[in-house]
Formats: C-alpha cells, structure tokens, sequence
C-alpha cells in the first residue's frame, strides 16, 4: 500500500464510509466494510480515527460543506433577487434529483445518531450545521443584492434549514418532481417576500 498523508487517508476513508453507508445504510456499515471500500487495513482506519463517531462527524461534515460549496457557488447576481434565490436553490435541488441515495444517507445518519447511545450529539450538530450553512447562503445573497431581510439572519436560517429539509424528505418519499418543483417555488417566494418586505 502506498504511503499517504493521514489528512489524505482521512479524506479516502470518508468518501468510502460515504459510499458504503449510502449503499448498505448506517447501521449496517461497520468500520471494516468502510476499510474494505476504501482499500485500506483496519489499522490505517485506527490511525485516521480514533471511532466509528469521529468518522460519522467528519461525513456529516464532509457531505455539508459539499452541499454549500456547491450552492455558494451557484449564487449569482440575476436580474432580480427572486431569479438569485432561484438560481442557488436549483443547484441544490439538481443535486437532490441526480443523487437521491446521498440524501438518504443524511435522514438515516440523523436516525443513527438519534437512536445510538452516544452518538445524539452528531444529529444536533448535523442540523446546526444545517443552519449555519443557509446562513452562510443568506449572507452571500445578502451581500450580492445589498438588501437586508426583514427578519434576523439566524431566524431565515432556521427557517430555509427546515423548509429544504421537508422539501427534501418530501420528494425521497413521494418521488413527485412537479411537486417538489411548485414547492421549491413557493420557498424561494417565501425567501424573497422576507428580504423585500
């Protein structure tokens, strides 16, 4: 096995466990099929990780900043605020619709986390993270259209958090495209009605 630096084997292991843990579910993925993904020995997994827990925390991480780098990216200025939100939104939601199983993950690893002794904390800090990243979105509109909402920054947060968590559980469940598109719209509606009053 070729040498690695361990932020590089960390990386590896993390998109294995991500991979496994979309394909077999949380519970059923363990440290060796996440080791055996990844091509690595159950030693180098001992070496990256000190447990099963710093490696759920750093998926949920990794898979987070993977949604908001990908949506920071898509904000751009459009002719109006609403084509904006739009915008950012859709890359979102284009995501949702090519990579379903990813999506599930995030619901079943708040599952996991909920039901395993130990583990309630990564649930919480998974919704925190949820919020501080829409915040962050919020903030990159913000300063692109130069308004202000109507409503402080962590309570639209909390709200586009929640409305885009529904909206995703909706559609993995139902699988209604036309619906989670009429949906989305009403959101981005909602979102723009609090930045321009």
């Amino acid at each position: 096995m070729a040498r690695m630096p361990s932020a590089e084997r960390r990386r590896q292991l993390v998109e294995a466990a991500i991979r496994a843990m979309a394909r077999d579910g949380v519970a059923r993925t363990t440290t060796r099929s996440i080791c055996a993904e990844a091509g690595v020995s159950l030693s180098v997994f001992h070496y990256c990780f000190d447990s099963k827990q710093a490696l759920l925390e750093a998926a949920i991480e990794t898979i987070t900043c993977n949604y908001v780098a990908r949506v920071k990216s898509a904000v751009e200025p459009g002719a109006t605020l609403h084509e904006t939100v739009r915008g950012a939104l859709q890359t979102y939601w284009d995501h949702v619709t090519a990579h379903p199983g990813e999506h599930m993950l995030t619901y079943d690893l708040t599952q996991y986390a909920l039901r395993e002794p130990g583990f309630e904390h990564l649930a919480r800090a998974q919704y925190d993270q949820y919020v501080v990243s829409a915040a962050a979105l919020i903030e990159q509109v913000r300063g692109e259209r130069g308004l202000e909402p109507r409503v402080p920054v962590e309570v639209l947060a909390r709200y586009l958090a929640a409305a885009i968590d529904g909206l995703t559980l909706q559609y993995l469940v139902l699988g209604d495209g036309a619906a989670a598109a009429e949906n989305l719209d009403l959101t981005v509606d909602q979102l723009v009605s609090l930045f321009e009053g």
